[in-house]
Order: structure tokens, then C-alpha cells, then sequence
């Protein structure tokens, strides 16, 4: 039987170039506090011996883990899981982290944490405890939770809220990626109240998503500045396919049934044309 080739370890370049393990260690860290030269002379070790630097060879100066926590929510995450409708932006958000990780010698690690508050700041300690990220990635609704921000300031570590938006002042707000929700909900209201549209419904999402707010509330002004009654023509759903379902069945099954719907996602979007099909309704000549 072969043996299994020996794996190269931080060790062994040490050895090959004659310098220490902290040498090694400081150049793979890409610290400054080393003379070119013997950058050069420990680089030419790795290369020669195949080297791929561990985490825990990049951790041995103790200053950075080279972990970015990503965060997202458990409950919702889990039932999209197990209903086969995983959420594609999470997947995009996820897949562009790692790419952007790997070219910086990062690693990223997705943790589900729970949105009730009594257990957020408990789970949260603990993976910081365990993992001692050097940054951590908040998605929706972890993006706007006080507690969440708290806890990291305390343990010092840097942030990225995405989908945020303005926390009370106070309140750490880290680096926020977002985009104009409320703007963005207008912009499709009078998309199609321009095309003659008077019954513009919404499904929207979550209470606990600012986010799904500010949406409702871009909706609702420009309705009214359109001059249209924006009464009845509301639904709340939760982001999921089927509570797009639930919703656009409920509006679409009405006497006055509305002419167009704005859905709040992708996966709500699917569900009303789904519905709308089951219904006879042509999109867009009927709908």
C-alpha cells in the first residue's frame, strides 16, 4: 500500500529557508517588519516546497484569525433549506464572500443565528469565543439588531450591515451595503401607474425587516402622490415562496382583483406568476 505523501508545514519551510517559525510566519502575514531580502528567501521556500499556509500557521502571530463571520438568520434559513427554496441572494452573498476571502487569504464561515433576542447575544458569544473572527457579515434583520451591533463592538470587531439601515444614533453602525428601498418601491409604483395601472397592489415582507418597511412606505407615498387609493391592496408576506403563494392568491381571488402586483422578492415574484397562470391570468395582458 502507497503511503500518503508527508503534508508541508510551516515547519519545514523554517527549516529550508534557516529562518524561525515567527519569520515564516510574518512573511506569510505579509507583515512589513521584514527586510525584503529575507522575504524573498522565505518566499522562495514556499514556492520550492508546494507550500499552502494553514489558518493556524497565519494565527501563530496572534494579531488576526483570517475568519470573516458571516451571519444569518437560523429559522428562516432552515425552512427555506428544508423546502428546497433556499433564498439566491444569500447564496450570491455567501459565494462572493468566499471568492473575495480566498483572494485575501480569508476564510469564511456562515453561522445561523437566532433572532430572538434571548438567545442572540448567547449564540454570538460563543462563536466569537470560539472562532475569534476578524470581521463579521450581518444580513437581514441581524443587519438592524442593537444587540447583535452591541456585541460586536464590545468584542472589537469590525462589521458589514447588508440591506441596513440607520441605526439610532449611538448605536455602532459599522460599514453599511444597501440600497434605496423606499426609492426603488416608488420607482416601480409609478412604473405602473404610467402605464395606466389604478389598482397597484404590494406583497410585502416581514415586520421584522426594516427593510420590508421602508418598501411599504415607498409603495404608499407614491400611490398617493399618483392619486390612487392604496386601501385593501396590501398583503404581507415573508419573503418565502409560499407565502408569495398565500398572498397573491388572497388578491388575486377578489372581485376587485388589482391590475398589477409588486412583490417584495424574487421568490414572492415567482409565486404570484405561478398563481396568476393557475388562475387563467396572462402576465402582463392581464396582470
Amino acid at each position: 500500500m502507497a503511503r500518503r505523501r508527508q503534508a508541508v508545514t510551516i515547519k519545514h519551510v523554517a527549516a529550508d529557508a534557516g529562518v524561525s517559525l515567527q519569520t515564516v510566519s510574518r512573511v506569510i502575514n505579509n507583515e512589513a517588519n521584514v527586510r525584503p531580502e529575507m522575504r524573498e528567501k522565505v518566499q522562495a521556500s514556499i514556492d520550492k516546497l508546494g507550500y499552502v499556509p494553514s489558518i493556524a500557521a497565519q494565527r501563530m502571530s496572534g494579531s488576526r484569525s483570517y475568519l470573516i463571520l458571516a451571519l444569518n438568520d437560523r429559522e428562516r434559513t432552515i425552512a427555506d433549506w428544508r423546502a428546497r427554496q433556499g433564498t439566491d441572494w444569500v447564496d450570491q452573498m455567501l459565494l462572493g464572500g468566499m471568492l473575495e476571502c480566498a483572494e485575501h487569504g480569508y476564510r469564511l464561515i456562515f453561522e445561523l443565528v437566532d433572532t430572538h433576542s434571548d438567545h442572540v447575544e448567547r449564540e454570538l458569544g460563543a462563536a466569537i469565543a470560539a472562532l475569534q473572527p476578524d470581521g463579521a457579515i450581518l444580513t437581514p434583520p441581524h443587519s438592524d439588531n442593537p444587540l447583535i451591533l452591541k456585541t460586536l463592538a464590545k468584542h472589537n470587531i469590525p462589521f458589514a450591515r447588508i440591506g441596513a439601515q440607520a441605526v439610532e444614533e449611538g448605536l455602532p453602525q459599522g460599514i453599511c451595503v444597501s440600497m434605496d428601498d423606499e426609492g426603488g418601491a416608488r420607482l416601480a409604483t409609478r412604473h405602473l401607474a404610467d402605464l395606466g395601472h389604478r389598482r397597484i397592489a404590494m406583497i410585502s415582507g416581514p415586520s421584522e425587516y426594516r427593510l420590508a418597511g421602508t418598501r411599504v412606505d415607498g409603495w404608499r407615498a407614491e400611490m398617493a402622490e399618483a392619486g390612487l387609493d392604496s386601501g385593501r391592496l396590501l398583503e404581507a408576506g415573508d419573503f418565502t415562496y409560499a407565502s408569495g403563494v398565500r398572498a397573491a392568491r388572497a388578491l388575486l381571488s377578489r372581485a376587485d382583483r388589482p391590475s398589477a402586483i409588486i412583490a417584495s422578492n424574487d421568490q414572492m415574484a415567482l409565486a404570484t406568476a405561478e398563481i396568476a397562470a393557475e388562475l387563467g391570468l396572462a402576465i402582463p395582458a392581464d396582470l
